[in-house]
């Protein structure tokens, strides 16, 4: 299987009982716990989508649109975001001339903000666009990400295509944006104020002993080679989200602040671009909408289920705080300082754009 795709035939090989059920779980989930239908009114809060204009991004932009929230849509094009934004718009428009929830005839604001995640010396300057802008963001979701890139993809700073997007980026920028997350923490209800990472269920199939393996990614860095294996290197970025979503928890959670990851579910969406069409035309049927996966992120950023005592947690497809997950490896690695490891070896990656 070549390295250009996340190998999926081997999903299902050599696993036990319960990393088989699991995975079904999480390919097949029940439905949804939160949905469009559940959200109140958001006027006066600020969030921040990456990836807002495609996707399960756009997906949960049209949901939020009509709350009254002021939503920043951090992307790389300029373009595909403004089309997006009218996308948005026109559909709303649409809907309220057919009849559409009185409850929600007062709409937000949309906001196009640059950022590209594949290069370390633009990130703080976009962050810097939003604070000079907003004293506040109340919710922050990660949302943008890559899967399965070709061999060889690496950013622009040499580091592997998947973690250096994924992982490193998003957390320089999370960073950067960490006061305006407290300003918002203090005038808010707890856990009302939240930071959403991304996650798979691919960590559970093709996530090495620990969930990443350090020297791997140090050597492939170092020689400057870039993603040399999709599924293990995916794997590993979505594993680092949800080390990067526990130690956020740790850090801020004394500010009222939740951090947490979620699945979000198999989506049809255009993460997968890299994958061959025989393989696609063999999997998007079982795939699903990117509203369902919208309906994870909602139940992350505003599930009363998920609060400071849930603080770290993951959540699973579509809006359910896992209870146990089958890699035991990953939670001892969590248990004991993993994420800590984790997070101060990206920082070590970013220290000198910051």
């Amino acid at each position: 299987m070549p390295n250009t795709i996340v190998d999926f035939s081997r999903l299902f090989s050599s696993l036990s009982y319960d990393r088989v059920v699991d995975i079904k779980d999480q390919w097949f989930p029940p439905k949804p716990t939160f949905t469009e239908a559940n959200l109140e009114r958001q006027d006066g809060r600020v969030f921040i989508i990456t990836g807002g204009n495609s996707g399960i991004g756009l997906a949960l932009t049209k949901f939020l649109y009509p709350t009254g929230a002021k939503i920043y849509l951090a992307c790389r094009s300029e373009e595909r975001a403004k089309a997006a934004m009218k996308e948005i718009v026109d559909e709303y428009q649409a809907a309220m001339t057919s009849g559409g929830d009185a409850q929600k005839s007062d709409p937000g604001e949309l906001i196009y903000m640059h950022l590209d995640l594949n290069d370390l010396r633009t990130i703080k300057s976009s962050a810097a666009f939003f604070t000079q802008r907003e004293t506040r963001l109340d919710i922050l979701w990660n949302n943008a990400g890559v899967a399965g890139v070709p061999t060889g993809t690496k950013t622009a700073q040499n580091i592997e295509g998947h973690i250096g997007v994924n992982c490193v980026g998003p957390l320089l920028f999370t960073q950067e944006l960490i006061p305006r997350l407290r300003a918002a923490a203090k005038v808010s209800p707890p856990a009302a104020t939240r930071v959403i990472w991304s996650s798979s269920m691919i960590i559970e199939r093709f996530a090495p002993d620990g969930g990443v393996d350090f020297s791997e990614l140090d050597r492939m860095n170092a020689a400057g080679t870039g993603s040399e294996n999709a599924s293990v290197d995916y794997a590993m970025s979505k594993a680092g989200n949800w080390f990067l979503a526990v130690e956020g928890a740790r850090r801020w959670g004394s500010d009222g602040i939740l951090s947490v990851t979620q699945n979000p579910g198999m989506i049809n969406t255009t993460v997968w671009k890299h994958q061959p069409n025989w393989l696609m035309a063999a999997m998007v049927p079982t795939f699903h909408s990117a509203n369902m996966g919208a309906c994870t992120m909602m139940f992350a950023g505003f599930s009363g289920e998920v609060g400071l005592d849930k603080n770290g947690v993951y959540i699973l497809p579509f809006g359910r705080v896992q209870e146990k997950n089958v890699r035991g490896d990953i939670v001892i690695a969590i248990e004991s300082g993993k994420p800590k490891e984790f997070w101060e070896w990206c920082e070590r990656l970013y220290e000198l754009y910051v």
